[in-house]
Order: C-alpha cells, then sequence, then structure tokens
C-alpha cells in the first residue's frame, strides 16, 4: 500500500480500511487479513502503558513501538503517530522529530494533530520528504484544552474551522487526514472538499475509510464503550476464560501432561 493509491482509491470509491495497532503479533494478524492502514497511535500510552491519557508517550517509546508493527506489515501503510511535545515547541524540531521517527522506526508515515496552528510545520516535514497524514476534530493531546473528550465542532465557528483547517492540510500536501468525533454532516462535507482520503472516527460513514483501535474493536478493552465503536469480537471473555482454564489445569496438576512433557 502507497500513498497514491490511498488517493486512487478515494478517486475509486474504494473504502479504506484502518486499524491501530501496537505490536508485531497482533499487527501480523490484521496486515494478513488485508488492512489497508496500521496506525500506530499514541494511545498506546493508554492501551499499552495504562496511562489515563496520551500525553506522557515519548518519541523513543512510539519508535520502539512503531519497530515491530513495521516489521509486521507485508501488504498495510504504516504510519506513527507524532507524541505530544515532539513538534509544538518549533518546526525545527517538529521536522527533526519526524525525521528521527522514520528514520529509526521504518514506518511510511507520521501523523499530527491540528490544523493552521502547526501547518507551517507540516509544510516543512513534506518539503524534507516525509509523508504526513493530518487529524483535526477530537485531537487527544489537546484533551487538557477542551476539558474532556466530547464531541466536537457542534457550534457554526469551529464546524467552518475545521473545514478551513481541512483545506490547508490538503493544499499543504498531507496525504490524508483523520477526523475525529464531530457530526457526521459535516465529515461528509469536509470529505468531498478536499482531494487526500478523510478517515473517519466518530465522524459517520461518508468518510473515504474507517479507523478503530484493534483493541476496541476486538473487544478487548472493556472499559471503552463511546457510541462510535463496533466490537466485532468479544475476546476479553475468551482470554478471562482460556486463563481460568490455565490456571485449574496447573493447580490440578494436569498441565503439562504426559505428551506435554520431554
Amino acid at each position: 500500500m502507497t500513498t497514491a493509491k490511498l488517493r486512487q482509491m478515494k478517486a475509486n470509491g474504494e473504502k479504506i480500511a484502518m486499524l491501530t495497532s501496537y505490536d508485531f503479533t497482533l499487527a501480523s494478524l490484521v496486515d494478513e487479513a488485508g488492512i489497508d492502514m496500521l496506525l500506530v497511535g499514541d494511545s498506546a500510552s493508554n492501551v499499552v502503558c495504562g496511562n489515563q491519557t496520551t500525553l506522557p508517550i515519548t518519541v523513543e517509546e512510539m519508535i520502539f513501538l512503531t519497530k515491530g508493527v513495521v516489521r509486521a506489515a507485508q501488504h498495510a501503510l504504516v504510519v506513527c503517530d507524532m507524541p505530544f511535545g515532539s513538534y509544538q515547541a518549533s518546526e525545527e524540531e517538529a521536522v527533526r522529530s519526524a525525521i528521527k521517527i522514520l528514520k529509526e522506526s521504518g514506518c511510511d508515515a507520521v501523523k499530527l494533530e491540528g490544523g493552521e496552528e502547526v501547518l507551517p510545520s507540516i509544510r516543512h516535514m513534506i518539503q524534507a520528504g516525509v509523508p504526513v497524514m493530518g487529524h483535526l476534530g477530537l485531537t487527544p493531546q489537546s484533551v487538557n484544552q477542551f476539558g474532556g473528550y466530547g464531541l466536537r465542532a457542534k457550534e457554526e465557528a469551529e464546524a467552518a474551522k475545521l473545514l478551513h483547517d481541512a483545506k490547508l492540510l490538503d493544499e499543504a500536501g498531507c496525504f490524508s487526514i483523520v477526523l475525529e468525533k464531530i457530526p457526521a454532516n459535516l465529515a461528509a462535507k469536509v470529505t468531498k472538499a478536499v482531494s487526500c482520503p478523510v478517515i473517519g472516527i466518530g465522524a459517520g460513514n461518508q468518510c473515504d475509510g474507517q479507523v478503530l483501535v484493534l483493541h476496541d474493536m476486538l473487544g478487548l478493552n472493556q472499559g471503552f464503550k463511546p457510541k462510535f465503536l463496533r466490537h466485532f469480537a468479544h475476546l476479553a471473555d475468551e482470554v478471562k476464560n482460556a486463563t481460568g482454564e490455565y490456571i485449574s489445569a496447573v493447580k490440578e496438576s494436569s498441565f503439562p501432561n504426559d505428551e506435554e512433557s520431554y
């Protein structure tokens, strides 16, 4: 999968399937299943590390996780999130961080949050040869500024700014834009207004594609139940049941049996 092919998929009306994954084993399975894009999200701060927000995770930790996903991806395009603090201070730091992530992780592209305020950094990254995915709407790195994870762009002024920002990101050369937790009719308007593929999460079904966190989609994460999430499996119960059977087998000395012993 390439950024050029993603644009062709949009032009052909072919939907793009994306999942957020953080390790070699699970990424291998979803890549084999035919996923188009894999995002190594800074949501690893929550899902992998157990933090309350995405803010604590570092560039080095993101690179470490992304390396495993890159090794797994035989088909999918791999995108790495730029974590909080890696691009906000200056354009120079943003470009250095992006190049470091691309070189050391082996990923195909980076993603960062924000619109017009980060546009100079995005332009410099793209000029330096780094493919960039934008992210508008609910931007979790700004959770403290927003005061929570509620629906964004409900009011006319914020909706107008989001559409304006999306057009700027598209014109700057972003190969794709994620829209998170915004009204479906606004997401549809943005999708039609830009030439690059738009990937939605909680943004209705008129986007060019969709993304979910793999652990959420598989039902492994039991504490996260937003309206936009659909469980395509319920693996938390499977894991707990299998673990219970393992514990019983060990306690009863039925594992390992003679055939499982040397």
